[in-house]
């Protein structure tokens, strides 16, 4: 079964860095608010879509964060150019000449500028570039920028969805290729036994936030994380370091730096994907976490967790890569997963 690209390709053009991820959340209710029995929004910002199961004294969360690594504006120049801070992550050699939009009280095209390399001295030509390094050029006069900036306004990476064989290639597919693939359980999933909590989190590039306040305010007994991991089977990778790689299938978490997964739960979803037929790989990251974490940790009882990861390259990075039928195997994983926790076996 194919998946639906130009969806998808709305849902990761669609800007929200951590903090602003408004118009993202607006395509979020537009999609699920026929696809669930309720959906809320709560006070932080998270979109909350319950889909309710046959029996509602257990509870299910899935989730997947709404917002995308990206800056705020610190300070802008005499001569019109913008200082900013990062909202997450970044790995600064990629920024390089790369196009980006400030949010202010309307969308700037800027260009990530640096100095030159033809005026770089002999010693930083080979000094790596540093975030401070860089600045924002929206080719406008300070009169002409602070009409429409603020210092505080958010900026996002601009980069739009394009097919490469197989694979979809944009910005921000971590997430948004989980929000997609959340969206897309809720229209395919039959009755849940459990009720299923279906949580579009904020704030997860900046220390899983929207996934505490969330499952703190659901209190689930099962989990799932749904978020990308890293596929680094190109050239110089070792077959030890690669983590997952594209193209193999859906991955089923073992364990990143902000979680141990559930033994009873990583056991049952190998043997939902043995019985569904479903190509998948193990999942060990030894660096990075996920709202997994905050699912398993924030209820009172703690929650039963594992986590559905989609094998991605070049994460954190303006242009992020992956591929169609590893998408398409972690939707069907999630769905049947959910569908047959019931007939799971929970003792320890």
């Amino acid at each position: 079964m194919s998946i639906n690209v130009s969806l998808l390709a709305e849902i990761c053009e669609t800007p929200g860095a951590p903090g602003f991820e408004q118009r993202i959340r607006e395509v979020v209710l537009r999609e699920v608010e026929s696809l669930a029995d309720e959906v809320k929004v709560d006070r932080m910002g998270n979109v909350i879509a319950l889909k309710k199961g046959k029996d509602s004294s257990r509870k299910v969360m899935a989730a997947a964060h709404m917002d995308e690594i990206g800056f705020m504006v610190s300070h802008i120049e005499e001569n019109g150019f913008i200082h900013f801070v990062p909202l997450g992550g970044f790995d600064p050699k990629t920024l390089t000449a790369q196009r980006v939009i400030v949010h202010g009280s309307q969308d700037l095209i800027g260009v990530m500028g640096s100095k030159p390399v033809h005026l770089m001295t002999p010693e930083e030509r080979g000094k790596k570039l540093q975030l401070e390094d860089f600045f924002i050029d929206v080719g406008l006069p300070r009169e002409e920028v602070e009409k429409i900036v603020s210092v505080g306004n958010p900026v996002t990476r601009e980069r739009g969805l394009i097919e490469m064989g197989n694979c979809v290639n944009v910005k921000s597919l971590d997430n948004r290729v989980s929000v997609f693939i959340l969206i897309e359980v809720l229209r395919e999933m039959e009755q849940s036994p459990y009720d299923f909590y279906a949580v579009f989190t904020v704030q997860e590039e900046v220390g899983i936030r929207g996934a505490h306040v969330s499952a703190n305010g659901i209190q689930p007994d099962f989990g799932f994380g749904l978020d990308v991991t890293i596929a680094f089977d190109t050239p110089g990778s070792r077959p030890e370091e690669s983590v997952t790689k594209l193209g193999k299938g859906t991955a089923i978490k073992m364990m990143d730096a902000s979680v141990i997964c559930d033994y009873r739960m990583v056991r049952y979803m190998k043997e939902v994907a043995a019985k569904r037929d479903i190509t998948w790989q193990p999942e060990v990251l030894p660096k990075g976490g996920t709202d997994t974490a905050g699912i398993q940790r924030m209820s009172m009882q703690g929650a039963i967790c594992g986590a559905v990861s989609i094998p991605c390259r070049n994460v954190h990075q303006v242009i992020e890569m992956c591929d169609k039928d590893d998408i398409r195997g972690s939707i069907d994983l999630l769905r049947y997963s959910v569908e047959g926790l019931d007939k799971g076996d929970w003792s320890f």
